[in-house]
């Protein structure tokens, strides 16, 4: 192999590098501006998600500035805010967590590392104990399989809790629709439903179930972006995820699927920076069509 050759295999190498330790220590704030048939007032969400104990700055100054300066009306965590490492402290989503809850309402919904620490006691002793403390104690309003009323912008927010097989590596689960109204009950059409749904994989039930709105997050964008093909790889390690990232529809239903705020399974990132999610929901008239 020539001089030549290894110069430039070497320079593209240092390229992917330093592309990668750009993306992996910052985010940026994408906003999404939606119609939302039913509400009674205008409210703007901050959706955190998979954030993995991450910190921008010290005790997570620069995301929490970034928050604040978005103004928004609730906060909404689609979860993995921590990870789920036998003894590894879960602080910093602590933190992060309970300075929000102290200025804005938060509504939380689990992810799989949540849930592995709740239900896993064998391994994970009281770790997941300790962390449901923290939440209860800063008052923020955990949503496992339940709902929470908002009558005064006409929004139901409801939490999807999962159970660990529809999060299998390598391979792909099924949530059918009966198992989706076994966890949750049929889908009320008296207000705008908002459903906090940690993996994005199923957005065809979570639309069927009646979801006007599904927050999402798991996949960390694909870990790196290409042009035209979008994420690669998804954190169940399938190539090339259909739901990566952004704002898809199906039957006038929206899901919105953030990127993420930090990084586990594959702990990088390729033009693939982490995402702060701000939803503007405006008033778009009647929900008519749910009585035809």
């Amino acid at each position: 192999m020539g001089m030549g050759v290894c110069v430039s295999i070497g320079a593209v190498i240092l390229f992917f590098i330093l592309i990668m330790l750009r993306d992996s220590n910052r985010f940026v704030t994408v906003s999404y501006s939606l119609k939302a048939c039913g509400i009674k007032k205008g409210v703007r969400i901050v959706l955190l998600s998979d954030l993995h104990n991450k910190c921008y700055g010290r005790d997570n100054e620069k995301l929490l500035a970034a928050i604040d300066s978005a103004a928004p009306d609730l906060i909404v965590s689609a979860g993995d805010m921590m990870t789920s490492v036998k003894g590894k402290s879960t602080e910093p989503a602590r933190r992060l967590v309970e300075h929000l809850a102290a200025k804005y309402p938060f509504y939380y919904g689990n992810g799989n590392h949540e849930g592995r620490i709740y239900h896993d006691r064998k391994v994970y002793g009281d770790m997941g104990k300790q962390y449901r403390r923290a939440l209860a104690n800063s008052r923020v309003c955990l949503l496992e399989n339940a709902a929470a009323e908002l009558p005064g912008y006409g929004i139901r927010i409801v939490g999807l809790d999962l159970h660990r097989e529809h999060y299998q590596k390598f391979r792909e689960s099924m949530l059918p629709l009966a198992e989706l109204t076994r966890l949750l009950g049929e889908c009320k059409g008296d207000c705008y439903t908002l459903l906090i749904a940690h993996n994005p994989a199923f957005f065809d039930t979570y639309a069927a179930w009646g979801a006007d709105l599904t927050v999402s997050g798991h996949v960390h964008g694909g870990v790196m972006r290409l042009p035209l093909l979008g994420g690669v790889l998804s954190t169940s390690l399938r190539l090339f995820p259909k739901y990566d990232g952004g704002k898809f529809e199906k039957d006038g239903k929206v899901m919105i699927v953030s990127r993420g705020l930090g990084s586990h399974t594959v702990p990088v990132r390729i033009w693939n920076p982490a995402e702060l999610v701000v939803i503007d929901l405006e008033p778009a008239g009647r929900k008519e069509w749910r009585w035809k």
